[in-house]
């Protein structure tokens, strides 16, 4: 799940670049639906968050079972 959130997050970041290299170069903005993508940053944020969260809650669980 962090790896997967991992990716979104990168994806997310290459689309901001994508998004945002038009307004330094001095050309035609792209379409809508690219600054959607960009929001795939904070999808993927939340996704790894959520992942980290999951392995914490598992070693606490497991640290329980052992004792």
């Amino acid at each position: 799940m962090i790896r997967a959130g991992a990716l979104v997050f990168f994806a997310g970041a290459v689309a901001t670049l994508i998004t945002v290299a038009p307004l330094f170069l001095g050309t035609t903005p792209f379409p809508t639906f690219m600054f959607g993508l960009s929001m795939l940053m904070g999808v993927g944020f939340l996704l790894a968050g959520a992942g980290v969260l999951r392995s914490v809650a598992a070693g606490r669980r497991q640290a329980r079972a052992g004792r």
